[in-house]
């Protein structure tokens, strides 16, 4: 049986009220009025991008919680993955102002001392899980995996050394992010994070 108009309309009313409270609001904010040949002109900033995906449609109760388990870790670690990329590139800008090698390496291991600091209690708390989500968006963030950057920063023997013990915890730290295929879903959660959708 249809609803009548009217009732239908009482429904929707307050999400209709809602969503024109915020456009209003959103306006005020930020209208720019400029004014050419005597005319006054809104101009209005754009709105954010929201993504739409297809409903995923999970096989069993153990595929939905392996993808909420994938939202929880992408909302932990890709704000330090963003840590990671962000001191990357700072510690490469002062690495490239200094000349001798000696200084390079007080920099570094003062870098070092603050970085462990301020962030291994944290990464002590994560989950392997979140700590595999980790290295795989390092290397997305990075563009080099965590065991190059220990590599190029550290020494071989300090990388092959972490790998050694990552590999005792089944972890790999040469992992590769692959957002066009095997980190597809991982890419899709940072999207809609990103975007303030999950």
């Amino acid at each position: 049986m249809r609803q009548p108009l009217s009732l239908r309309l009482l429904i929707l009313l307050p999400f209709l009220l809602l969503s024109a409270s915020v456009l209003s609001q959103h306006a005020k904010v930020c209208e720019v009025f400029v004014e050419e040949n005597g005319d006054t002109l809104y101009i209005m900033p754009p709105l954010p991008t929201a993504y739409c995906y297809a409903p995923l449609k999970f096989k069993n109760r153990r595929a939905e919680k392996f993808y909420w388990k994938t939202v929880r870790d992408v909302k932990k670690c890709l704000p330090y993955a963003r840590i990671v990329s962000r001191t990357l590139n700072e510690a490469n800008a002062e690495l490239a102002k200094m000349s001798t090698e000696k200084e390079k390496r007080a920099y570094l291991k003062d870098l070092e001392k603050k970085v462990k600091a301020e962030y291994e209690p944290v990464v002590w708390k994560m989950t392997r899980s979140q700590g595999r989500m980790l290295i795989k968006l390092i290397d997305r963030e990075t563009h080099i995996t965590s065991y190059e950057l220990i590599r190029m920063y550290r020494g071989k023997f300090t990388a092959f050394f972490y790998q050694g013990i990552a590999r005792l915890f089944g972890e790999n730290l040469k992992d590769q992010y692959d957002g066009n295929d095997r980190d597809k879903i991982i890419e899709r959660v940072i999207t809609l994070v990103e975007a303030g959708q999950l």
